[in-house]
């Protein structure tokens, strides 16, 4: 029974537990998430550990800790044209409480993110409150963040970025199988926005290459609005499907959409799996270039692909074990795998390292793969 249990409590996590009542207001439950993830795609290379703790204190209060690590290793087509392979590492501190009255919970966090050239520190709160029978829960969220950015290679490089986040939510229980939910964000930032490494290419008919480089340059300011729709439906077997909708747009001139459908099955007692499909769209941003006709051509200059014309589609799978032991203080164990493989297509980054008249040089493509290997414990 308690596998039995355990594989329903999946499927409801997945249906955002849409059955009867369990849209009342909880905290979260005491465990322990080991984690070890591992990016590989388009020449960079990032993985490492995470330590996630979690622990009641009372009926009201729950409080966490995370420890995360990342060790880059990159020589990525912007570094191969422009720049030398690198490696860095990269530590996450964070922390944070939940306070939980009647329907009301109360959320504080606070981050610290620490390399060698980068650092960031932020505070996050957020409110979130049951309503009419539980059935509907509305949610507010705020975030600022204040990043000192350096140069590992110019130690009298010193700059500043101040971001701050602005979200809403709204969850409704349609039936007893169904849920909608509607989110919506706004992030101001503003201050020194741009990779101070990264360069823009232009044509130089003095130039061997028929191109020079000069560094980019940004806008100080950026505001980004977004919107996502998201529905759960629980199926009578146990089983979950999920689709979501998200818009996007910047003073950047950025538009993007993405969509995600997912299915998650119960199979035997023990077992759970998750198949998704991800589909991403973007539209480039107003002074991105690949290849600008001279030095200078205008007042804010970028070539960062990511503010390209690009689309990429996912497709992932999770598997998830519960063996249903315990022993002297833990209550369930759970071993998760999760596999994502992407495809990146640009229509206006081309790729440098292939020999051809300017402008000329042929679109850019990479594959790459997402790993995530957990183990969790209930205690």
């Amino acid at each position: 029974m308690a596998a039995t249990r355990s594989g329903q409590r999946y499927g409801l996590l997945a249906a955002l537990l849409l059955a009867g009542g369990a849209g009342a207001a909880v905290l979260p439950e005491d465990r322990a998430d080991l984690l070890y993830h591992s990016y590989d795609g388009g020449g960079v290379e990032v993985s490492g550990p995470s330590l996630l703790v979690r622990k009641s204190l009372g009926d009201s209060v729950s409080v966490y800790g995370n420890h995360y690590v990342d060790t880059v290793s990159s020589a990525s087509i912007d570094v191969l044209t422009t720049a030398s392979p690198y490696a860095d590492e990269r530590t996450e501190q964070g922390a944070g409480v939940d306070y939980l009255r009647d329907g009301t919970t109360l959320s504080l966090a606070y981050t610290n993110s620490d390399e060698s050239d980068y650092k960031a520190d932020t505070v996050s709160f957020d409110i979130s409150q049951d309503m009419f029978g539980d059935l509907t829960t509305v949610t507010l969220g705020y975030s600022q963040g204040n990043d000192k950015i350096g140069k590992s290679n110019d130690p009298a490089f010193a700059a500043t970025a101040t971001r701050q986040h602005y979200r809403v939510g709204l969850s409704q229980v349609i039936s007893k199988n169904m849920l909608l939910a509607l989110n919506l964000e706004t992030i101001t930032d503003q201050g020194f926005l741009n990779n101070p490494y990264r360069s823009v290419r232009y044509l130089d008919p003095l130039s061997a290459l028929g191109y020079s480089y000069e560094p980019e340059i940004y806008p100080a300011t950026h505001t980004s609005d977004a919107v996502a729709l998201r529905a759960r439906y629980y199926l009578p077997y146990r089983a979950a499907v999920y689709g979501e909708y998200r818009r996007y747009g910047d003073t950047w001139g950025i538009d993007a959409n993405t969509w995600e459908i997912g299915y998650l099955h119960p199979w035997r007692e023990n077992w759970l799996l998750e198949f998704r499909l991800r589909q991403y769209s973007q539209e480039a941003a107003d002074f991105y270039s690949d290849l600008f006709p001279r030095q200078q051509a205008q007042n804010f200059l970028a070539r960062d692909k990511e503010l390209s014309t690009f689309s990429s589609r996912s497709l992932g799978v999770t598997v998830s074990y519960d063996p249903g032991l315990h022993w002297n203080f833990i209550e369930r164990t759970a071993f998760t795998l999760s596999l994502d493989h992407i495809q990146f297509n640009y229509e206006d980054f081309r790729d440098l390292t292939k020999a051809a008249a300017p402008g000329s040089e042929p679109l850019y493509e990479f594959t790459a793969n997402v790993l995530q290997l957990y183990v969790s414990l209930w205690y």
